[in-house]
């Protein structure tokens, strides 16, 4: 089903940084010269092979170069066929793998800046998340601080797999940052492979990888509610990106069950899990990790229980659904708009402060 046109708000799209050198205009003296003489490589993330299918459609594709690096590709195959009102740009630069923590501030600053300059000053539909570098919750404050007046940055942008759960209190300064700022945390599918996707070990192939992004969010999400992360952050918003959201329904049961018997242990949670999740988090749409059946789907979305927590994605240039399909079929009318514009504009509060 493709999005009608009422002006949709895209909540994950991916700009591609053509080559580390693009930011070199954009890097202090310092860290240009450090990136020459110690040859780095191009920072891409391996969290979506170059070559891999899901990774760009086909059409999308161009004949040299990465899908997604020029704003004319963008515009012309995730913007104007939706009749998109306004993207939010999340750059997958594989940052928050690096072990130099300033040489990570100093990637993570050149990258928002040219996102600033060759993306948002060229195209007055396009929002973009602040990267920071996850490495020192320090210098990741600093980080938010820098950008925060630049209204176009509506979203601090983390990893689902990190060095600890995202719940941990060394976390915490972060959280604050975004808070008082009115920045939700979006946290996207990827590692910084510092650990293995799994509990049980490195796995062997991409598919298995891929496949347990979903039990990463999983288990941030429980860090999240049960360190206390929501209950000291009241006015904090966290958005799952590229999450699914099927597992939602059933992880929260499981948690609400367990909640109810260690409550003591965690006495800040101080109402159910389900209630938590249905306040302070959001999912974006794709990849919709639900069975091609309009039944199904419409059970799926009873059990999550709030028409408020889906926001629209194409995951442009990922390749997460066939065709122009990017809403599934057999959604109600109310809640195409609200998945489409109302939820969007209620999670990201810039996103209207742009519009008065």
């Amino acid at each position: 089903m493709k999005p009608p046109p009422i002006g949709a708000i895209d909540c994950d799209l991916h700009p591609a940084l053509p080559a580390l050198a693009n930011l070199f205009p954009y890097m202090s003296d310092h860290w240009r010269e450090m990136a020459l003489q110690a040859g780095l490589h191009e920072l891409e993330t391996v969290n979506y092979p170059p070559g891999a299918p899901i990774t760009a459609r086909d059409d999308w594709r161009p004949a040299q170069g990465k899908a997604a690096s020029t704003l004319a590709e963008l515009r012309s195959q995730a913007l104007d066929p939706w009749e998109t009102s306004s993207a939010i740009c999340n750059c997958l630069y594989g940052v928050q793998a690096l072990f130099s923590e300033d040489m990570a501030a100093g990637i993570a600053r050149a990258l928002n800046h040219w996102m600033a300059r060759e993306w948002l000053d060229r195209e007055p539909r396009l929002r973009a998340s602040i990267l920071i570098p996850m490495q020192s919750p320090e210098l990741a404050v600093d980080e938010i601080e820098f950008w925060a007046s630049d209204k176009r940055f509506v979203q601090v942008l983390m990893l689902v797999t990190a060095d600890a759960p995202l719940g941990r209190r060394q976390y915490w300064p972060v959280y604050a940052a975004a808070a008082r700022h009115g920045l939700p945390i979006g946290i996207h599918a990827g590692s910084s492979f510092r650990y293995p996707m799994t509990p049980v070990g490195w796995t062997s192939y991409y598919a298995e990888d891929y496949v347990n992004q979903s039990q990463a969010f999983q288990t941030q999400l429980t860090s999240l509610i049960c360190e206390g992360v929501f209950s000291k952050y009241p006015e904090l918003r966290v958005v799952l990106l590229e999450s699914g959201f099927t597992w939602l329904p059933a992880h929260l049961w499981h948690l609400s069950k367990f909640w109810r018997g260690l409550r003591m242990e965690v006495p800040w949670v101080d109402r159910p899990p389900f209630e938590i999740v249905r306040d302070q988090v959001r999912l974006t749409l794709q990849p919709v990790d639900a069975p091609p059946d309009r039944e199904v789907l419409e059970r799926l979305l009873d059990h999550m229980g709030s028409d408020k927590l889906l926001l629209f994605s194409t995951d442009y240039p990922h390749w997460q659904f066939d065709g122009d399909d990017a809403l599934p079929d057999g959604l109600p009318d109310a809640l195409v708009r609200k998945i489409l514009i109302d939820n969007p504009r209620e999670t990201y509060p810039r996103l209207m402060e742009m519009v008065q």
